[in-house]
């Protein structure tokens, strides 16, 4: 099974999401990426980001309201390759 992929549009990196990755937020940190956040639950909505290509999947529905094109990281998984707007 391949890995799904981060594309950074601001610099074009690639980075790969790793399995024990529980979410999108792990896996910018573990890149050495500062995400402002505060809940790590999808309550709050302070990492809320643009999401330019692809899909994600939410274990659950975040609180937190977001718009068409946005993502919350602290609560998603990228679904193959993605490319989102930090």
């Amino acid at each position: 099974m391949s890995r799904s992929v981060v594309i950074l549009r601001s610099s074009g990196d690639r980075l790969e999401c790793a399995d024990d990755h529980p979410n999108l937020l792990t896996t910018l940190e573990a890149h050495n990426l500062c995400v402002e956040f505060q809940c790590r639950e999808g309550y709050c909505g302070s990492c809320r980001m643009r999401l330019l290509k692809g899909e994600v999947d939410y274990a659950e529905t975040p609180l937190a309201f977001i718009q068409q094109g946005e993502i919350l990281p602290c609560c998603c998984k990228a679904k193959g390759e993605i490319e989102i707007e930090l």
